[in-house]
């Protein structure tokens, strides 16, 4: 959901009486986790505050110029594929940029509409320069943290385990002394990880 703010005492811009300036009139924020947080039910914090989509849009748009399923895509990258932001989010913000002059509509061959920033929107970045690449580099370190608790070889591990475990403990002959056995080992592994 889009919703809008004024916020601290910053007047309203001009068009739809938007807040101008800083980033903070806009509102966004997604869990991660899934698209737009759908993780299952669980509770996540929010991927961006008020004000954060937009810079990050604006950020990549100033890197070149793109179209919504680009910028979806290009976050879902940065993030390892940990999180990527809904049609339904990145389009209205999308119009809100433009509508507030900082990006603009180009010419495309295609169907989908392409933008680019424009100098507004570049005075924008500049003046949040800092935030911008806190977002960037968060963004980053959400993809990082994936890769590493997510890697293929971990996955593959595991379930190979699973699968060991589901078939020499369905076996109907197993003793007490070998399930205490493997229950040490997995203790030991757990262990020697935890140590790592």
């Amino acid at each position: 959901m889009i919703y809008f703010v004024k916020a601290g005492g910053r007047g309203c811009g001009k068009r739809h009486g938007m807040p101008r300036g800083g980033g903070r009139g806009y509102g966004h924020g997604r869990g991660f986790g899934g698209r737009d947080g759908e993780d299952g039910g669980r509770s996540r914090r929010r991927m961006f505050d008020s004000g954060e989509l937009p810079l990050v849009l604006l950020r990549l748009i100033a890197d070149e110029p793109r179209h919504g399923y680009d910028l979806i895509r290009r976050i879902e990258e940065l993030t390892g594929g940990a999180y990527a932001p809904s049609p339904g989010v990145i389009y209205p913000t999308l119009t809100l940029l433009d509508d507030m002059g900082q990006i603009a509509a180009q010419q495309s061959d295609g169907a989908k509409k392409l933008f680019a920033i424009t100098p507004e929107g570049q005075a924008e970045l500049d003046a949040n320069a800092d935030l911008v690449a806190a977002l960037i580099a968060r963004l980053a370190a959400v993809g990082e943290e994936r890769q590493r608790t997510d890697g293929g070889s971990v996955r593959r591990a595991m379930g190979n385990l699973r699968n060991v475990l589901v078939n020499r403990l369905g076996d109907r002959d197993i003793d007490e002394a070998t399930l205490h056995e493997v229950v040490a080992l997995i203790d030991e592994a757990a262990q020697k990880i935890e140590r790592l």
